[in-house]
């Protein structure tokens, strides 16, 4: 499971599992109260990889599992992400991207306005079976919606304006849950590009990946939750390795950066607050997002 450079993945593979992993945990965010990721695609995307910890996790509504657990986060990472695309949209900005996308359904389950575009870049295969997915479901988009297939760690920008992206427009761009498994040199290369396609106006939600030691500990608990073989590969497939700091990166260059508690934001905006947390949990969630707003 270990990254090489060049590495690809489907959906039951490698980084593709994880994605498929957090699937897991939108499905049974819907046994919590209250639910927050309000993600009806969920549970067909899990049964139809067909891994069999995962979809006996979510058809037996197991809270007990380590997808079980971290439906807990998942689903308020799951809903700041949705208020930040309904916040970009009330404010009339016209596209936006999810980059890393993997089984995101936001495009089925968010209203949009009219005439608007949603982008979503990934892996060929996760795309392909995401699709096959939703066209087995007669499932359909509520804007317009182009996928981008490609490797983030290729010309990913120009393949997103080849599909239609204007740069001259303002865009919405999230990246969640994507950044620790990017080697430090593809993220910085990552916002360089994402500075370079953004129109003033345009904004940015982000999860940035966790400090070597935290990365460990994040790592081991996961390992040892149960024995759960599909959380053992996490501290293989993410990348500690140096990377500038993102935040002031932005900052630099004209972006107003807020920095986004999610241990705050569960308890007095969202109605589910975590109770006690392992620290290196706690500290993840209380900084490791954030969003930005470029003013030039």
């Amino acid at each position: 499971m270990a990254r090489s450079d060049g590495d690809t993945w489907d959906i039951v593979t490698s980084v593709g599992l994880t994605a498929l992993g957090v699937c897991a945990s939108r499905a049974l965010d819907a046994e919590l109260t209250p639910p927050l990721a309000d993600d009806e695609f969920a549970a067909g995307f899990v049964a139809a990889a067909g891994e069999p910890n995962l979809a006996a996790a979510v058809a037996n509504r197991d809270l007990s599992t380590a997808a079980g657990f971290n439906a807990n986060w998942v689903g308020v990472r799951t809903r700041f992400f949705d208020d930040y695309y309904a916040a970009a949209t009330a404010d009339a900005i016209p596209q936006a991207v999810i980059v890393a996308a993997g089984l995101d359904a936001r495009a089925y389950r968010l209203s949009w306005p009219p005439d608007h575009t949603l982008f979503e870049v990934d892996q060929p295969r996760v795309l392909d079976f995401k699709q096959q997915v939703l066209d087995e479901r007669t499932a359909v988009p509520t804007t317009r919606r182009v996928t981008v297939a490609v490797d983030l760690r290729e010309d990913w920008a120009t393949a997103l304006t080849g599909a239609g992206f204007d740069p001259a427009r303002p865009a919405a761009w999230a990246m969640e849950g994507l950044l620790p498994y990017l080697p430090g040199s593809a993220q910085d290369a990552l916002f360089e590009q994402v500075h370079a396609l953004s129109a003033p106006g345009s904004r940015i939600a982000a999860e940035l990946g966790p400090d070597p030691g935290t990365l460990t500990r994040f790592a081991d608990y996961l390992r040892d939750f149960g024995g759960d073989p599909t959380q053992a590969p996490i501290g293989e497939l993410w990348y500690d390795d140096p990377r500038r700091d993102t935040p002031a990166w932005l900052t630099e260059r004209g972006w107003t950066v807020r920095p986004v508690d999610l241990v705050e934001r569960a308890a007095t905006d969202y109605g589910r607050p975590f109770g006690e947390l392992p620290e290196f949990f706690e500290t993840l969630l209380r900084t490791k997002f954030f969003t930005a707003v470029r003013g030039r």
